[in-house]
């Protein structure tokens, strides 16, 4: 009896994305914005935090051209599955001038990815590109598409690789669909 209610349950996570497959990509993701930048002196690269650390880190290792790393906090999710719609910043940067790849983890509403746009235009960047490790199209509530994506994923709560669920598990080496 006890065997058979362990075999009728399921994992927390099933494996989306694997360790080796945002390897690859971010390794073709760093290239692709190696060329697109080539001749650069310097780009500054936003990571949005909390999410995109483990992405940004990774990505910046790929990226041939020298790189300023700067921090901006977001977040609409807080302790839920689903954006609330309501975005908070948390900045210190200084990026007039110069030219900015913004580094996301995902977007999906686009609600997020808008107000740190708007945000940082107002800094004066003398150029601005985002960099999304997921894109989620079918949650667009406003427009918002990314310039580099890694993955485009169906409409799936998904943690890992720098991502959470209410704090957890972003410390995974994969993404993976959260089952409630």
């Amino acid at each position: 009896m006890q065997e058979s209610a362990k075999s009728k349950c399921r994992p927390l996570f099933w494996e989306l994305i694997s360790a080796e497959e945002i390897r690859e990509r971010i390794g073709e993701l760093g290239k692709a914005i190696s060329d697109d930048y080539a001749g650069m002196t310097e780009i500054v690269v936003v990571c949005v935090l909390k999410g995109a650390f483990v992405f940004t880190a990774d990505l910046v290792r790929h990226i041939s051209v020298p790189c300023r790393i700067e921090f901006i906090r977001a977040s609409s999710y807080g302790t839920h599955c689903t954006s609330t719609g309501r975005v908070m910043l948390n900045h210190d940067i200084d990026i007039e001038g110069r030219d900015v790849l913004l580094v996301e983890d995902i977007v999906d509403t686009g609600l997020t990815l808008s107000c740190i746009r708007t945000e940082l235009l107002k800094l004066n960047p003398a150029s601005m590109k985002l960099c999304s490790l997921l894109d989620k199209p079918l949650a667009r509530k406003v427009a918002a598409e990314p310039d580099y994506s890694a993955f485009t994923i169906p409409e799936l709560f998904v943690a890992g690789y720098g991502l959470d669920m209410a704090g957890k598990y972003r410390e995974l080496p994969f993404i993976g669909v959260f089952e409630a």
